[in-house]
């Protein structure tokens, strides 16, 4: 059976995410942790805070393709300095971006309503999917925020 993905799907998506605290939600189209590839929808909102990541031990790619909004990924060196970023937009022509294996990388949400597709090898295991940035904060910190807008204005990205 077809899995659509449709307007009335990212809306209902984009109002899960307007009521979530962390201002973000996440569609999963895999039905199990251990699928070999992780598939899913993410909404997010201006101001929703993703901690800078990679993914090593074990080694995963990623990918992510914009739908709808206008999303900045980032990538980072180990010590936390900007390597690169591409602002995904449908107005300039960037659709999407992969990550990588073992890149320290960030979303960055520039238009409310913004969502992703975005493919990731599993299987999906919480205690080592991600390695979090020690020199970036928390989620949850109180230095968030500041961050976020660090990177915005470092990037020219307002």
């Amino acid at each position: 059976m077809l899995i659509p993905i449709t307007e009335i799907e990212l809306s209902k998506l984009r109002l899960q995410a307007n009521r979530s605290t962390r201002r973000r939600m996440n569609y999963n189209f895999h039905k199990q942790y251990h699928d070999p590839i992780q598939r899913m929808l993410n909404a997010m909102n201006c101001g929703t805070y993703l901690q800078p990541h990679r993914h090593k031990n074990p080694d995963k790619r990623e990918a992510f393709i914009l739908l709808t909004g206008r999303v900045a990924v980032v990538e980072f060196n180990d010590i936390g300095q900007v390597l690169d970023h591409i602002v995904l937009d449908h107005r300039t022509g960037n659709y999407g971006t992969e990550i990588p294996v073992g890149t320290w990388h960030s979303l960055i949400a520039l238009e409310n309503g913004s969502v992703v597709y975005e493919v990731k090898d599993g299987p999906y295991t919480p205690i080592n999917d991600k390695n979090f940035a020690p020199w970036a904060p928390k989620e949850g910190e109180k230095t968030c925020a500041q961050y976020l807008e660090d990177i915005i204005h470092q990037l020219n990205l307002k």
